[in-house]
């Protein structure tokens, strides 16, 4: 097993006891709650007579069923507006602090905690929501949970865990023009597979990492659970800490120094041992897109879609089902794959330096005919920044819709879905069947960049042709 990592460090200082299961009784620091998985939790509280135990712990938001288009209450969806209104009695009743929509602080629950400074180095942080592992950027070890978790974090402040195997992901070197932290954690997906990270916890260490800015090292920790980890971080340096500083949550003063120096203390020891150690080079890495129902079924934008002699055995069954429902042919490019919708936005890609990337491939450009492009911003503070900057401007000339904050059709519990057949260019997380709201609707996932020179040709394109 593995010893001296972050990891192991983390999880050590964090654990209550052993359960007579074998798992660990694990203290969550930070627990974070939306609308979707939280009303029943709540709910389960009220049938047990609990209280919630540490409500100064939870932090709640409204992301997943908001509309991104007219905001009015109430909601024009029935449902949407009861859960809503479940969130806001259940925090008001246990004195949870909740950033609703208007408060300045509301956005993707993902996108709001790092940008607030509640997520920190040495946490352990919980929510009712698969990109969790997202926080695991700052050094925090950060899981998404289940309704019935949420309820027991809730009743407890505590998880009940197995302690997870933990690989180093290496990669060193510069990558190149047009690739980004989205074809980084992609291209890992695609070598090591959606299930290469079941059992472990991911590090993520080398050169490249070292580079990335803190909302780039979010993008990768986010998808490290569509690589089957359930977790996946970055070692703190100075990169995280003065992203840290002096937001509204970070420790001030003599405080700050001290965290400092405890946050250095818990990072992975120079000898650390893990479970399996695996290299990339950041050289090999091309601008990539998904073709198929996986978010491991990826490749370059100049490749073409794989033959089935091309892949292992045991990802042949689910090709030859990926191939019928996007409607793509093995050996045929992926590079000039017609479009419908293209969608920026999301806790993977909803950022401001993501906008900012995407904002230089459509400025001077204009969508192609037909093609419905949004833009998504990821938290209220986001939106703000990017108008204060003018990328609105930018995108709503280059005729993208521009919307207020929200997950939108990175799932769509809301009113952004795809129609039928479409197929979208996305910068989310997850092209699965029917993620993005029809049945029948097809996702190509991709970086925020890619999806804008997609819009502006109304197919995929190299996004390096585009660069000026």
């Amino acid at each position: 097993m593995s010893k001296g990592t972050l990891f192991d460090k983390v999880w050590n200082l964090h654990a209550v006891g052993t359960l007579p299961s074998g798992q660990t009784q694990l203290f969550i620091g930070l627990h974070l709650i939306h609308e979707v998985t939280s009303p029943q939790a709540f709910a389960m509280l009220r049938e047990r007579g609990l209280k919630v135990m540490y409500p100064e712990r939870t932090i709640a938001t409204v992301d997943h069923i908001v509309p991104t288009d007219n905001q009015a209450r109430p909601f024009v969806d029935d449902l949407a507006e009861e859960m809503m209104q479940a969130l806001e009695q259940s925090c008001q009743a246990n004195g949870i602090t909740f950033y609703n929509i208007g408060s300045g602080n509301q956005g993707i629950v993902h996108v709001i905690a790092p940008e607030l400074g509640l997520t920190q180095p040495g946490m352990t942080i919980a929510c009712g929501d698969s990109h969790t592992s997202t926080h695991g950027a700052f050094g925090a070890i950060a899981f998404g949970i289940g309704t019935s978790q949420v309820r027991d974090v809730l009743a407890s402040q505590t998880l009940a865990l197995s302690k997870l195997k933990v690989r180093k992901i290496e990669v060193n070197g510069t990558l190149k023009p047009g690739v980004y932290a989205k074809d980084v954690i992609l291209h890992i997906i695609r070598t090591l597979g959606v299930k290469g990270g079941v059992g472990y916890a991911y590090e993520y260490a080398g050169t490249t990492f070292e580079q990335m800015s803190m909302e780039e090292r979010m993008t990768i920790c986010n998808m490290a659970i569509e690589g089957g980890a359930r977790c996946g971080y970055v070692n703190p340096d100075s990169v995280t800490y003065e992203y840290l500083k002096g937001r509204d949550f970070a420790p001030k003063g003599e405080e700050w120094d001290k965290a400092v120096a405890w946050w250095e203390s818990i990072k992975s020891d120079r000898d650390a041992e893990y479970d399996d150690v695996v290299v990339f080079d950041a050289a090999d890495i091309p601008p990539t897109v998904t073709w198929g129902i996986t978010p491991g079924q990826g490749i370059g934008v100049n490749q073409v879609v794989p033959t089935p002699e091309e892949l292992p055995e045991e990802d042949r069954f689910i090709a030859q089902e990926a191939y019928q429902y996007m409607d793509l042919a093995p050996g045929q490019p992926i590079c000039g794959t017609k479009v419908d919708v293209c969608f920026i936005g999301s806790c993977t890609n909803g950022r401001i330096s993501d906008l900012r990337e995407a904002a230089k491939i459509a400025q001077g450009r204009h969508v192609a005919l037909g093609i419905k492009a949004f833009v998504v911003p990821g938290s209220e503070r986001v939106k703000q920044q990017a108008e204060a900057e003018g990328l609105d401007k930018i995108f709503q000339a280059a005729g993208f819709e521009w919307r207020e904050p929200g997950c939108s059709m990175c799932l769509a519990m809301n009113p952004d879905k795809l129609q039928g057949r479409q197929i979208s260019a996305s910068s989310s997380n997850r092209n699965f069947k029917g993620r993005q709201g029809s049945a029948s609707g097809r996702t190509l996932l991709m970086s925020p960049a890619m999806v804008a020179a997609a819009a502006v040709k109304g197919e995929v394109a190299d996004v390096r042709e585009l660069l000026n």
